[in-house]
C-alpha cells in the first residue's frame, strides 16, 4: 500500500496536523492507499513557498520551461502502467480508457513544451519618432488549480501544464476522491526536475484547502475544473484574479430527420457511457426527430445491450467501469426515479446492481418520452443515462438546445451538412460537434462555455490558458535623436 505526501516548496511533507485519509477503490471498496490529508494552513504554505519561487521561474527562459515540459511528458511515459493503474483502482475507469486519458497527459505537457517557445511580443510603432515601444507576455504569478475527480489526470494537464509553461508557479488541489492517483502523477511530475516551488500539490477538502489556495492574496489567477455550484463559489472567493472555470454541461445530441442513424448509435453509446457518463460533455438529453424516435430507440437499446459491459474496471473485457462516489450515483438515483415518476418509460437499467462489491455499480439505462421540465434533462446529471426526447423538427431542436442556462457543447447529426453548419451557427454553446459524439474534442482547440451561461469563462485547450495566464507588459523608452536625424 502506498502512503502519499504533499509536494510543497519542493519537499514531500506531511501534513501540517499530520492528518491522512484512507483511499478507497469504487470498484472493490477497499482501502489500496493513504494520501496526507492537509488543512488551511497547508494551502497558505503551499502559495507562499509558490510565491517564493515565482520571480525566478519567470526569469528562466522559453526553451527551459520547454524542457522540463517535455522531461515532464518522457516521465509518465515511463510510468505509463502504474499511472494506468492507478487511474482505475482510484476513479473506477476501465483499464482502456485509463490507458487513454495518460496518453492524454503525455500530450498535454508536449504540447505546453511547444507552445512556451512561441510566445511572442511585439513592436508597435510610437507616436513620437525619439521613442520606441515593447510589448511583452509575461507570467501573472501564482496560479491555484483546482480540478475534479472525473478526469483527475486530463483536468489537472490541461491547465497545469500551460501554465508552467507561461512562466507561473501553481499550486494544485486535487478532487478529494481521486488524491491517490493524483498524488502518484505529481510523484511522477517531480521527476522532470522542477525548481523547488514551482509545482506545488495540496491535498484535502476544497472548502478548505482549496478555499485557501484560490483566495489567497498571493494568488495571482485560478483555474478551475467542475461543478457549477462550486464554480461560482471559486468565482467570488477569487474576485479580481485572472479565471478560467470550465463548469458543467447539459449538451444535447440532437439527431435530425436526415441523420444516419449508424452513426447516431455509435456515438451515442460514446456520448453517454464514455467515464460511465460522468464527463461535463456527456450527452445529457437526446433530441431526436419525431420520425426517427422509434428506430433510434430500438437500435440504442440493441446496441446498448450488445456493447456495453459494466464490471470490475481491472478486466479488460469490462467497456464501463462504476461510478466514482455516492454523491454522484444518489444524483443519478433521484434523476431516473423523478423522471420515471412523471412519465418517462424506462427500457433498460434504472436502479444500482445489488451483487456488486460495493453499491457504486449503475447500469446503462435507457429512458423513452422524457421532456425537458423532466430534472434528468434539464440538469447534468452524470451518469451512465440516455434520456430520448422526442422533437418536431429542426427548429424544435435548436429552440430546446437554446433554452438551457447550460452553455458548453451540442452535437448535430445530419446527412445534409450545410443545414448542421447552420444549426451549429444558431446553436448558444462554446463547441458543437457536426456527426460526431458530445464526448469528441482536440485539445490543442479552445474549449469552454458560450458567455452567458453558466458552463464557465474562459478557455482550456491549445494556447488558451498561456494566453489567460500571462499578460502584456509594455516598455516605452526614448531613445534620443539619431546622428542622421542631427545632421538633417
Amino acid at each position: 500500500m502506498r502512503h502519499h505526501r504533499m509536494l510543497i516548496g519542493g519537499e514531500w511533507v506531511e501534513a501540517a496536523t499530520g492528518g491522512r485519509r484512507a483511499a478507497t477503490s469504487p470498484g472493490h471498496g477497499g482501502t489500496f492507499a493513504t494520501v496526507a490529508w492537509g488543512t488551511r494552513a497547508d494551502g497558505e504554505r503551499a502559495v507562499e513557498a509558490a510565491a517564493r519561487a515565482a520571480p525566478g521561474w519567470a526569469r528562466t527562459t522559453p526553451e527551459e520551461r520547454s524542457s522540463l515540459c517535455y522531461r515532464a511528458a518522457d516521465a509518465i511515459g515511463a510510468h505509463r502502467g502504474e499511472l494506468v493503474g492507478a487511474l482505475t483502482e482510484d476513479q473506477g475507469k476501465p483499464l482502456a480508457e485509463a490507458a487513454d486519458e495518460v496518453e492524454e497527459l503525455v500530450a498535454y505537457f508536449r504540447m505546453a513544451g511547444s507552445d512556451a517557445t512561441r510566445v511572442a511580443g511585439a513592436l508597435p510603432p510610437s507616436v513620437a519618432p525619439d521613442r520606441r515601444a515593447e510589448l511583452r507576455r509575461v507570467p501573472l504569478g501564482v496560479v491555484g488549480v483546482v480540478v475534479p475527480w472525473n478526469w483527475p489526470y486530463t483536468m489537472a494537464a490541461e491547465l497545469v501544464a500551460p501554465a508552467l509553461a507561461a512562466g507561473n508557479t501553481v499550486v494544485w488541489v486535487p478532487a478529494p476522491s481521486t488524491s491517490a492517483c493524483s498524488m502518484l502523477l505529481a510523484e511522477v511530475l517531480d521527476e522532470a526536475g522542477w525548481p523547488p516551488g514551482v509545482l506545488d500539490v495540496v491535498t484535502g477538502d476544497g472548502p478548505e484547502v482549496g478555499d485557501a489556495v484560490v483566495s489567497h492574496p498571493l494568488t495571482a489567477a485560478v483555474g478551475f475544473v467542475g461543478s457549477v455550484a462550486t464554480g461560482k463559489r471559486i468565482a467570488v472567493r477569487a474576485a479580481g484574479k485572472a479565471q478560467i472555470l470550465e463548469l458543467g454541461g447539459n449538451g444535447p445530441l440532437v439527431v435530425l430527420d436526415d441523420a444516419d442513424l449508424d452513426l447516431v448509435v455509435a456515438a451515442v453509446l460514446e456520448s453517454a457511457y464514455l467515464c460511465a457518463g460522468q464527463s461535463c460533455t456527456a450527452g445529457e438529453r437526446f433530441l431526436v426527430d419525431r420520425c426517427l424516435r422509434d428506430a433510434f430507440v430500438e437500435a440504442v437499446v440493441a446496441a446498448t445491450d450488445t456493447h456495453v459491459v459494466l464490471g470490475d474496471p481491472t478486466d479488460p473485457a469490462v467497456t464501463m467501469g462504476p461510478l466514482n462516489n455516492e454523491a454522484v450515483a444518489a444524483k443519478v438515483d433521484s434523476h431516473v426515479a423523478g423522471a420515471v415518476a412523471a412519465g418517462a418509460r424506462l427500457l433498460r437499467g434504472g436502479r444500482r446492481e445489488a451483487d456488486r462489491p460495493t453499491p457504486l455499480y449503475y447500469p446503462p439505462t435507457i429512458l423513452d418520452g422524457v421532456d425537458t421540465s423532466m430534472a434528468i434533462a434539464a440538469e447534468e446529471t452524470f451518469g451512465p443515462v440516455v434520456p430520448v426526447v422526442e422533437v418536431a423538427g429542426d427548429a424544435e431542436a435548436l429552440a430546446l438546445t437554446n433554452s438551457s442556462p447550460y452553455g458548453l457543447l451540442a452535437s448535430v447529426f445530419t446527412s445534409d451538412l450545410e443545414r448542421g453548419l447552420r444549426f451549429a451557427e444558431a446553436a448558444r454553446t462554446g463547441w458543437v460537434n457536426v456527426n460526431l459524439s458530445t464526448n469528441t474534442w482536440e485539445s490543442h482547440l479552445p474549449f469552454g462555455g458560450r458567455a452567458g451561461s453558466v458552463s464557465g469563462t474562459g478557455r482550456v485547450g491549445g494556447t488558451s490558458v498561456i494566453e489567460r495566464f500571462s499578460e502584456w507588459k509594455t516598455i516605452l523608452y526614448r531613445i534620443g535623436a539619431s546622428e542622421m536625424e542631427e545632421r538633417t
